[in-house]
């Protein structure tokens, strides 16, 4: 009995930790999506993240300073994306690959550049798990959050910051509203592509904050292409989350379940390819699942808003 309390503890907490960049890759394409952008560059942008993450900290040798350079730089992604389908009116699926491809060549060229490898970075300075007071004291309970690491705090402050900014300000109606008809949001005198520009550049903070998790919250180095298809995961938790922030962050909890369950199943005998798919085709499943579902998309979702005489 204990043997079995014991793996679903393990399962439970390693489902929590995995989970934690997909969900802050989540939490932004939510608000993203919500006024009216897909983000397809989310991939792009947590990889920019977790080099950029690596990059602060082996610089300045503080991971907090670490996690501020991956917050700028995936401002900066978020800010590109912004131009390239606000301004200039690219396919949104379009600019985000274009992101992802620039995101994949542009870190292995720095990696060359600044560790003259193509492959890993050097160790840096990486956040450590914190003892939460009372939970370390609880039996069983110790054992899945006894100690965390900060950036799960910072997840839990982002679920309900982003549940808060849609939700409970004007900021937030404005950018429902722009994503569901953004003519009758320029019509009643909102700014659509302003709000537009802010979700999409704090979309790209949270997908670095994830990226980040991956590189100084977890490994302590970067390495090539290290974010491994969680973007496009996390693509496909904000479908399934119906497009609501705490939906987002317990879609990808059933996500880290099954990268959790890859991980353990790697130690057994059924073959590690069909292993390695598992979280592949419970985004697949999930996929088809919400395609069925009553949950709808933000109407005006991947559309171009042409403000009054603009052609």
């Amino acid at each position: 009995m204990e043997d079995i309390l014991s793996v679903v503890t393990s399962l439970i907490a390693g489902s929590i930790r995995v989970s934690i960049p997909i969900a802050f890759a989540a939490l932004g394409g939510t608000l993203s999506e919500r006024s009216g952008i897909i983000n397809m560059g989310l991939e792009g942008t947590m990889l920019i993240g977790a080099f950029f993450g690596v990059v602060g900290s082996y610089f300045t040798n503080n991971v907090w300073l670490g996690l501020l350079t991956a917050m700028l730089a995936g401002a900066l992604c978020g800010l590109l994306h912004a131009v390239l389908t606000i301004r200039f009116k690219c396919e949104h699926v379009l600019a985000g690959v274009g992101i992802n491809v620039l995101a994949s060549g542009l870190t292995v060229v720095l990696l060359q550049m600044i560790w003259d490898t193509k492959g890993k970075s050097a160790e840096v300075a990486s956040f450590s798990n914190i003892s939460l007071p009372v939970i370390n004291q609880i039996p069983v309970l110790k054992d899945i959050l006894g100690e965390v690491s900060p950036l799960l705090i910072l997840l839990a402050v982002s679920v309900v910051g982003v549940w808060f900014l849609l939700y409970r300000t004007v900021f937030g109606l404005r950018a429902r509203v722009i994503g569901e008809n953004p003519e009758a949001a320029g019509s009643m005198g909102i700014n659509v592509y302003r709000t537009q520009y802010i979700c999409v550049i704090l979309c790209g903070v949270l997908a670095a904050i994830g990226g980040a998790y991956m590189s100084i919250g977890d490994i302590h180095m970067f390495s090539r292409d290290m974010v491994s298809g969680r973007g496009f995961i996390a693509l496909a938790v904000v479908i399934f989350g119906g497009w609501h922030p705490v939906g987002a962050w317990l879609g990808s909890l059933l996500f880290g379940l099954a990268q959790s369950l890859q991980y353990r199943l790697q130690t057994g005998s059924i073959p590690p390819q069909l292993v390695q798919m598992l979280p592949y085709v419970a985004t697949i499943v999930v996929l088809i699942f919400a395609r069925g579902s009553s949950r709808r998309a933000p109407a005006s979702e991947g559309k171009h808003y042409y403000a009054k005489g603009e052609q």
